[in-house]
């Protein structure tokens, strides 16, 4: 158990973290089970390792859970300076993935979590086995919310995301369904709890691809142009039906990019689909993995 993490927090995130320099600053990761075959867990924003702890202490008896904080989320570094773009975080993962020397790996990908996974696994398909894919996208698209776009504003939206917590606060209410525990809010909040800390999640807002030809374009293009190769995987979509964000209109999308990939369409679940319904993800992705 990691000493470093207030009590309350052990209770509920009951790991200990390893470190993984990447070079820009150290990113955190539990690894948790043994084996060289690994289920990899990869989170969005703005939400951090947290948000599978329950996935992992249900299943690291039966196999190995990798689940890592991007570079300025949850206990990972955040430096100022680093480049928080998408072709950055794959590259940081990727490296974490090429270190851990794993022979299979299964991938569980939700939110950004999506096409840094994805873009990090299909870069390496000869290790990628089953894959489940929870409220994402890993492809162009141009619908955003409005709640989202406000806070891309310029000088208004980094002082919303960063000094008002206005993004990750509001995630513990509106991208559930049923109310969190006051602990569990606490605890998605707990990397977040300052300016600077909070730079990755405003960074991910503003690196949200727009298809106007920046870097982020370029860099989820490439990762669309390998998503073919999951028609050769296993893959699960599990998909909370009330995600005000990642709505069925992505979901039908992925059913036409992976018209073989078995579903579970969770109508009552919100963008959290892990808090909303927690018992019948983890029932699903257990039968998935064959654990």
């Amino acid at each position: 158990m990691n000493r470093s993490l207030p009590g309350w927090l052990q209770t509920i995130y009951p790991f200990a973290p390893k470190r993984h320099d990447t070079g820009s600053g150290v990113m955190s990761y539990l690894d948790e089970g043994r084996g060289d075959e690994a289920v990899v867990m990869v989170h969005g924003n703005p939400t951090w390792s947290f948000f599978y702890r329950n996935l992992v202490l249900g299943m690291r008896d039966r196999i190995r859970c990798i689940v890592p904080d991007h570079l300025g989320c949850g206990l990972s570094d955040k430096p100022q300076e680093f480049n928080y773009t998408l072709r950055a975080h794959v590259a940081n993962l990727g490296r974490l993935l090429d270190a851990l020397q794993l022979r299979r790996i299964h991938l569980i990908v939700h939110d950004w979590g999506g096409p840094i996974g994805l873009g990090a696994a299909l870069s390496r398909p000869e290790k990628l086995d089953r894959v489940v894919i929870l409220n994402t996208a890993a492809f162009a698209d141009n619908r955003v919310p409005w709640r989202i776009r406000l806070c891309r504003t310029p000088w208004l939206g980094e002082w919303l995301v960063r000094g008002a917590n206005g993004f990750a606060w509001p995630a513990t209410w509106m991208a559930v369904t049923k109310p969190l525990p006051e602990q569990i809010k606490r605890g998605y909040l707990f990397p977040y709890d300052n300016w600077a800390n909070r730079i990755a999640t405003h960074r991910f807002v503003v690196d949200i691809p727009t298809q106007t030809g920046r870097d982020s374009d370029r860099a989820l293009a490439e990762i669309e142009a390998r998503l073919p190769i999951l028609r050769d995987r296993s893959v699960r979509l599990i998909w909370g039906g009330q995600d005000f964000c990642f709505d069925r209109h992505y979901y039908e999308r992925w059913r036409k990019i992976l018209p073989e990939a078995a579903s579970d369409y969770l109508e009552s679940a919100g963008h959290y689909v892990l808090e909303d319904a927690t018992e019948q993800c983890l029932t699903a992705v257990s039968r998935h993995l064959g654990l």
